[in-house]
């Protein structure tokens, strides 16, 4: 699929951006590589790490039209990964956040088409499902940009779609990486937020590959979400130090006890895969594409009115032995 194929990433020197750098030139002989962000530092460090003759760097902002049209030139997929995703700070930087991950959007948006890239991918977050922080009403609006993109590429065969996915293990920012830190540094006790609080899990791997078999799997304006485990965050604690104390701190601002990546108002427009669901787009195409077949032929089927998929009601739950397992694959990632 991406053999000979020119592949940009927004945010490229991020956790994703580097896993799924790994991954392409592992499975894929790519024309090029294009790493888009911000930070010469991040670039130059990722740099050494990928080297290879299809690998190119471009110092951007995604709030930049213009650098993003000249980057685009000639691209065929494009994985818009670039945000701000820090919910305190989004909360006391409103307009900076905005400014990335809305306007931000609409320029990745508008270039694609003018470039005429053939697939696009954007990269959401549970956050954006029912949203009660700045920075999850930020990546909902994203995804409505993103899947009403569609409706506005004229006669370019041009195709938008969000992938949404709960929390990435070992990503920055990530609970597991956090825990690991205090114990490293002696600590004997680990804050928690609350006893009964539930988040999905994903491993940084996992996230990649469902990414890129959705570049597979879709026609334009679908929001995939994975089938993903539960587990709660005091059984996380309890599994990688189970000698250490737990000190209850209370939910954070902007935080959610339990994690929603399906909400109950889009039943209606939820299918559900063997392994993962679909939330059809709000808004009607020219084109009707039947998001009950996809691209690669799989079949889905309406979940029922009501049905929300969450965290603490899902019907896959980590086992101790299953997190720990993922934790070692995640610390192969890194290498």
């Amino acid at each position: 699929m991406l053999d000979g194929k020119n592949i940009l990433i927004t945010g490229g020197t991020g956790s994703f951006g580097k896993q799924f750098t790994k991954t392409i030139l592992k499975h894929y002989k790519p024309n090029k590589i294009i790493i888009y962000s911000r930070d010469e530092l991040k670039q130059y460090e990722m740099a050494q790490r990928f080297s290879d003759k299809c690998m190119r760097y471009f110092i951007g902002d995604v709030r930049d039209k213009d650098r993003l049209l000249k980057a685009m030139n000639g691209v065929d997929y494009v994985v818009h990964a670039a945000a701000l995703k820090h919910v305190p700070i989004a909360e006391y930087n409103p307009m900076e956040c905005i400014k990335t991950n809305i306007n931000g959007a609409q320029n990745v948006i508008d270039a694609a088409i003018a470039h005429k890239i053939h697939k696009v991918i954007a990269l959401s977050t549970d956050k954006a499902a029912n949203p009660i922080n700045l920075y999850g009403a930020t990546k909902l609006a994203s995804d409505k940009l993103f899947v009403a993109a569609n409706n506005i590429t004229g006669d370019k065969p041009i195709q938008f779609s969000v992938v949404r996915y709960g929390n990435v293990m070992g990503s920055r920012g990530s609970v597991i990486p956090f825990f690991q830190k205090l114990i490293n540094e002696g600590t004997d006790t680990l804050p928690i937020t609350d006893e009964r609080m539930t988040r999905f899990w994903i491993t940084l791997q996992e996230g990649v590959d469902f990414v890129l078999k959705n570049f597979e799997r879709m026609q334009g304006g679908e929001i995939f979400v994975p089938k993903i485990p539960s587990m709660k965050v005091i059984d996380v604690a309890k599994t990688i130090a189970p000698a250490l104390n737990h000190a209850i701190i209370g939910i954070r601002p902007g935080e959610k006890m339990h994690e929603v990546m399906c909400p109950e108002d889009d039943s209606h427009l939820t299918i559900e895969f063997e392994d993962h669901f679909v939330i059809q787009p709000t808004i009607q195409f020219s084109h009707k594409p039947n998001y009950f077949l996809n691209r690669l032929g799989e079949t889905g089927t309406a979940v029922p009115y009501g049905f929300e998929y969450r965290s603490d009601k899902n019907t896959q739950w980590l086992s101790p032995e299953a997190l720990l397992a993922k934790i070692e694959l995640t610390k192969d990632e890194e290498k």
